[in-house]
């Protein structure tokens, strides 16, 4: 299982981005996907987690409101688009498989995720 997530890029607070997590040799569909973050010098946060079966989102209270995740089965590709971003967005981005119903999100066992790739970086900034 590998995950490569893009799309980052350099953005003015309060603008928005749309990161992609896409999968190569296998279906998303039975995955739920988790996304998280690390800038540098903190720990890993996670984002956002998406499962397999209902659509269920779970979002952090800092990007509460602001991130929305999202499937699109036919380009095996899940979203994460983010609006009214912050300086403190900035990190570099990744997605993972997680169990299906956001377990590891949602226990904060980042550990346990599998799959995550190189990442895609993110920077908020004027």
């Amino acid at each position: 299982v590998q995950l490569q997530a893009s799309g980052g890029g350099l953005v003015q607070p309060g603008g928005s981005l749309r990161l992609s997590c896409a999968a190569s040799g296998f279906t998303l569909d039975y995955y739920a996907i988790t996304w998280f973050r690390q800038a540098p010098g903190k720990e890993r946060e996670g984002v956002s987690c998406i499962d397999a079966s209902d659509g269920i989102t779970y979002y952090a209270d800092s990007v509460k409101g602001r991130f929305t995740s999202y499937r699109d089965t036919g380009k095996n590709t899940v979203y994460l688009r983010m609006t009214s971003l912050k300086p403190e967005d900035s990190a570099v981005y990744y997605c993972a498989t997680d169990s299906t119903t956001c377990t590891f999100y949602n226990n904060h066992d980042y550990e346990a995720l599998d799959g995550w790739g190189q990442g895609t970086l993110v920077t908020v900034s004027s």
